[in-house]
């Protein structure tokens, strides 16, 4: 039973500080509304026109809105 309980224990350690760690910042003293992702900033034109990506983001937005029939 004893081996049981140790490595329950040992896991929950390994999920923690997994956790811990996935969390973390970088920073000691955290900013307020520091979050997993921090702030984005857009270079260029935002919806990118000739891309592979813009193409797409744009075909998903128009079948979205019924333009397209998809």
């Amino acid at each position: 039973m004893t081996r049981l309980i140790r490595t329950t224990m040992l896991a929950g350690l390994a999920i923690a500080t997994g956790a811990a760690g996935f969390l973390w910042t970088g920073e000691l003293i955290p900013n307020r509304g520091a979050g997993l992702v921090s702030q984005a900033h857009a270079i260029g034109r935002p919806l990118t026109p000739v891309s592979y990506a813009g193409v797409a983001r744009r075909t998903v937005r128009r079948c979205a809105v019924g333009v397209y029939y998809c």
